[in-house]
């Protein structure tokens, strides 16, 4: 481990090394980041970077704090596939401020939808690139018109009153 960050917004590279941890039921990892994100990157929670694990295997998401003394990142299934590791195994982290933009490709019926209505298309630039990515991901999937028709209803109600896409509401 590195002996201290830098202070400021974009920080450098930094590179530390971490044990996998399991990420509740799932078959995701995750490796906690040993320095606080405001003192880091000047913000306090979902910090855009790019981690390059074991100088091998690249990831762009984010650090977040989730409830626990350290800000975490996660290490994603695939990501453990390609390491060949899992849950208690050393991994090499080097992290990136990720300045880059995130575009969310937005399935034509939903992008329709959202210019038609101007504030929920507000709505919708403030959600994180995630949350985009989710609702995205659930129209696109419907097979049926019928079906994506109504989940991109739905998609207006819940993105207008500032919902996040949940699995229990999927459907």
């Amino acid at each position: 481990m590195t002996d201290a960050a830098p202070k400021g917004r974009d920080p450098g590279p930094l590179s530390f090394t971490a044990t996998l941890h399991r990420a509740g039921g799932t078959a995701a990892c995750f490796v906690d980041f040993p320095w606080g994100l405001r003192e880091t990157y000047g913000r306090g929670n979902l910090v855009p970077i790019t981690a390059v694990f074991d100088d091998a295997v690249t990831y762009r998401g984010v650090l977040a704090m989730m409830g626990g003394e350290h800000p975490m990142l996660l290490c994603r299934k695939d990501v453990l596939a390609q390491l060949q590791k899992g849950p208690g195994d050393a991994v090499s982290v080097t992290v990136s401020l990720d300045t880059a933009p995130r575009p969310v490709e937005v399935p034509a019926a939903l992008a329709e939808a959202l210019d038609a209505h101007p504030a929920t298309l507000a709505a919708w630039a403030r959600l994180s690139p995630s949350c985009q990515r989710e609702y995205a991901a659930w129209v696109s999937e419907a097979t049926r018109d019928a079906t994506r028709e109504a989940r991109v209803a739905k998609a207006l109600t819940m993105i207008a009153a500032g919902q996040k896409l949940k699995p229990s509401s999927r459907g």
